[in-house]
């Protein structure tokens, strides 16, 4: 039997389990707070991740998500709190922690005048790849796009962009991957081809992944756990599983629509309280 991701349902579920994954955090965050004068973006914000483990990162617009993995980043510098990532501080070792972490966003442009070569040949560079011409070949055959090697990134359509940034992300055979909504511009049929690539290359190399999507449906089917926040604080967490009984609930969509609406996870009303 196989998952939407064209993975077989026992490695999902022997994931759900947990096995395979190490006790020991590979990202552990502590009370991280941000604020912009008045405004207070992330709030007290405590969470841990495993070697190995997907953690969807969820909530609406403005709920705290991008700040608190540009504060895991190392780009925005947090107003309290701890970050250690693979058992590093990222206030003074950044650079170590960077050059084993990676990024992508459907929401982030490469140099337009650029090709999609050049784009990543610097990317190579900057982190070092050895043999970075036959890295970059593959990750381009990996996504589906080798045709597009030798065209301007501007001329690129929207999927292009969003595939040659996952080939950005993976140039370093990163430890740990930030995905802020990576299927978010993409058309079924190629949402689907990626979110298989993404599980395969998770299964081969045991990647730690925090991942951003308001597709609940794909969360379902690709993480371990999910943290939804609101308000620059965590709503509620757990399996998505864990999460649904919770919320006595048949789908994470109804739970983050509750929470988009609410700022909260409401209770339930039972029968005998409705009387």
């Amino acid at each position: 039997m196989y998952s939407l991701c064209g993975l077989p349902y026992y490695w999902w579920t022997h994931r759900a389990k947990g096995e395979g994954v190490s006790d020991a955090p590979i990202i552990d965050v502590r009370n991280l707070t941000k604020r912009f004068g008045d405004t207070t973006a992330v709030d007290h914000l405590s969470l841990s991740a495993d070697k190995g483990e997907i953690l969807g990162l969820l909530g609406p617009n403005g709920a705290g998500k991008t700040t608190t993995i540009q504060m895991m980043l190392g780009l925005t510098t947090p107003t309290e709190g701890d970050i250690r990532i693979l058992g590093m501080d990222i206030k003074t070792q950044r650079r170590d922690i960077l050059q084993r972490s990676n990024f992508s966003s459907a929401y982030i442009s490469l140099p337009t005048n650029l090709t999609a070569w050049e784009n990543l040949n610097v990317f190579g560079r900057l982190y070092g790849i050895k043999h970075s011409k036959q890295r970059i070949q593959e990750l381009l055959d990996l996504f589906e796009i080798p045709h597009v090697i030798n065209t301007v990134t501007g001329a690129l359509s929207t999927g292009q962009l969003t595939r040659l940034n996952l080939c950005k992300a993976f140039l370093n055979d990163p430890d740990i991957l930030f995905l802020d909504e990576p299927t978010a511009s993409l058309d079924p049929d190629i949402a689907e081809k990626v979110r298989r690539t993404l599980a395969n290359v998770q299964a081969e190399k045991n990647v730690t992944m925090i991942y951003t999507s308001h597709n609940m449906r794909e969360v379902e089917l690709v993480c371990d756990r999910v943290i939804f926040m609101a308000k620059g604080r965590i709503v509620t967490q757990g399996t998505p599983k864990d999460v649904l009984e919770r919320a006595q609930s048949n789908s994470l969509e109804d739970v983050f629509i509750s929470i988009a609406r609410d700022g909260e996870l409401k209770e339930p009303v039972s029968e005998e309280e409705d009387d």
